[in-house]
């Protein structure tokens, strides 16, 4: 008995990892991620993803996402779902609170402008919330 829940709580510990390391996307990504500009109520990122880069597990509060090019990614949200989305230049969306791992899936470089919002406004309701251009789930 004592054997079987040590494993249960090993794969629910796992499960979890990917919420518990996500970070904020600047830090965690610097390489995909540059902060424009920042004040008490947003925060402005700057996204460029070469064709077929991946980043790594992260998070955003609520945020308005303006896509400066054509684009095709991958989301994989923790515990492993995906999901593809494909956006059009000067599409903006608005995205609730979100923990991904975001993948350029398509054959050109991809570029967005994130406005992070702060405060009640970019308060998280949920950690697994799903990106706003979505055109497939897997």
């Amino acid at each position: 008995m004592r054997v079987r829940l040590t494993l249960f709580g090993m794969a629910v510990f796992l499960c979890l990892v990917p919420m518990l390391v996500a970070q904020d996307a600047a830090k965690a990504d610097p390489k995909h991620y540059s902060v424009v500009s920042e004040n008490d109520q947003v925060r402005i990122l700057r996204v460029h993803y070469g064709a077929h880069e991946k980043s790594v597990m992260h998070s955003h509060p609520n945020l308005v996402a303006i896509f400066l090019t054509d684009g095709k990614m991958r989301f994989t949200f923790p515990g492993g779902k995906t999901e593809d989305s494909t956006v059009k230049a000067g599409q903006a969306v608005f995205v609730p609170a979100v923990t991904h791992l975001p993948e350029g899936t398509g054959d050109k470089d991809f570029e967005i402008i994130l406005v992070e919002l702060k405060g009640k406004a970019g308060a998280a309701k949920t950690a697994a919330a799903k990106p706003a251009a979505k055109t497939e789930n897997k």
